[in-house]
């Protein structure tokens, strides 16, 4: 099962590059109907944590001497399924998703699927547990314990409005 993870490892790096490419091709749409873009400095640190976060996994699965037990697959099933949220989530917004915050003039509010039960379904059932599982399946536990909380506390990153509040509610 070792012999797998490099693939595994691949694989979630890809479908975050290809994530990226989508991101890309909708904010270049979004900027051109006139979008703004909210919190870059905070979008900035996200992006760069979350490569890190993989990275120090990785590099953590290579230093490690303890056997990546034969039950894997149950930890990367975690990975693969925070994957299909990602895809469902990105095929929900269609253009107007992107790892970016960005509103558009006449930007849609999505209330329909997941978003009926919650405002980030992406956070929770996606990147949560992607970023969970990653490391659990490594057995990257220094990075699941120390980088967990640093990527995901809010504390870390400003309040890019200055108020305390959520600027994109409606």
């Amino acid at each position: 099962m070792d012999s797998l993870l490099p693939t595994f490892i691949l694989l979630a790096f890809a479908v975050r590059f290809v994530s990226l490419a989508v991101s890309t091709v909708n904010e270049i749409r979004l900027r051109a109907l006139g979008s703004r873009e909210i919190g870059r400095a905070n979008t900035i640190t996200l992006a760069l944590s979350h490569a890190a976060y993989y990275v120090l996994a990785t590099v953590e699965w290579l230093q490690n001497d303890t056997p990546v037990v034969t039950w894997i697959w149950h930890k990367c099933a975690a990975v693969l399924l925070s994957m299909v949220e990602l895809v469902f989530v990105i095929r929900s917004l269609g253009y107007i998703w992107t790892v970016k915050l960005l509103i558009a003039p006449d930007h849609p509010h999505i209330k329909s699927g997941l978003y009926r039960i919650s405002r980030h379904p992406n956070y929770f059932l996606n990147v949560l547990p992607e970023l969970v599982g990653f490391a659990v399946a490594l057995n990257s536990f220094w990075t699941l314990i120390l980088g967990l909380p640093l990527l995901h506390d809010p504390a870390v990153y400003p309040d890019p409005t200055g108020r305390g509040g959520n600027e994109c509610r409606r």
